[in-house]
């Protein structure tokens, strides 16, 4: 039997900055800041290779990009809470690992390339996400982008390249995604310490995922998605693509151990820290109604070279 790569744990994530900048302007930032500092100190003791980063705040227009500077330096303010002040960042990026997930995503029909020039702006949620879990860069990351048009299809293609990339050069991995779970935020200045989810079905299908998430039914939160991305009405870049790519690369199965560190609000918003670990064990799969697919072919042959 071919094994797999060494997927070590999952690691689902809020992208917006308190917990980073001001934890303490809310009980509940503090609590999802000890839940960054759980999965931070696992990750030290886990013996990781490198941690793969997939933001939902990278948006790509065309393909996917790969961050490849091996030392992005810059200081970055967040356009919606810019008064929580400036991050500055400096992060060790594994080059190598960059270029391999690049050509594996070509090599299954995907159109992708890597960044690596100074300046390039990193997003909120990488920057969250990385000075959080890897504060002092003990371990290479690698971050790849969200494309807002990316189909089903090319995401869950874009999960396998991670895994092929990871397997090639026997990386032992943490695999991190940055999203929201409800995206709903208040539109006007509110006092953190009144945050709360914007609204209460929100707040219900946020613990309804959060059910799936702690039993560990990965695949049943990918193939479901498009269903909860209906109910709580958020870009779908934010509900169900992580969902996708966090499976594919994980592996498409509900074999995990879930873990819900924390659940609170940012500015209306749904965050919450959840660590998945791959177990033998299983809450049982089921016939999933979903297609799988191996390489990306394009979207309904607008693309041909046939006559036009």
């Amino acid at each position: 039997m071919d094994e797999g790569p060494e997927i070590l744990f999952g690691i689902y994530c809020p992208p917006h900055p308190q917990p980073l900048l001001s934890p303490d302007d809310n009980s509940g930032y503090r609590k999802l800041r000890e839940g960054f500092e759980l999965c931070k100190t696992r990750i030290e003791e886990s013996g990781a290779d490198i941690i793969l980063v997939y933001s939902t705040t990278w948006p790509s227009i065309v393909g996917h990009q790969i961050q490849a500077h091996p030392n992005p330096t810059w200081t970055h303010v967040d356009d919606d809470f810019h008064y929580l002040g400036s991050m500055p960042y400096s992060f060790k990026i594994d080059t190598d690992f960059a270029e391999k997930y690049m050509e594996c995503c070509k090599d299954r029909g995907l159109h992708s390339r890597t960044v690596a020039y100074d300046g390039f702006p990193i997003d909120t949620g990488s920057i969250v996400a990385l000075k959080l879990l890897n504060p002092e860069n003990k371990i290479p990351a690698c971050i790849v982008s969200s494309n807002m048009y990316a189909n089903r299809a090319e995401t869950i293609v874009l999960g396998k390249a991670a895994r092929d990339a990871i397997k090639y050069q026997k990386k032992k991995a943490v695999v991190v995604v940055v999203s929201s779970l409800s995206n709903r935020m208040f539109t006007e200045h509110i006092n953190p310490s009144e945050d709360r989810i914007h609204s209460a079905k929100d707040d219900e299908w946020n613990k309804k995922i959060l059910e799936f998430f702690d039993a560990g039914r990965l695949e049943d939160i990918s193939q479901l998605s498009r269903d909860i991305h209906n109910q709580i009405r958020v870009s779908k870049v934010v509900a169900y693509k992580p969902a996708w790519w966090l499976a594919a690369t994980m592996g498409q199965h509900n074999n995990y151990e879930g873990e819900v560190l924390a659940y609170e609000a940012l500015h209306g918003s749904g965050g919450a820290v959840i660590m998945l670990t791959p177990s033998k064990e299983s809450v049982g799969d089921k016939e999933f109604d979903e297609d799988d697919v191996e390489y990306y072919h394009g979207d309904r042959d607008v693309l041909s070279q046939g006559d036009i």
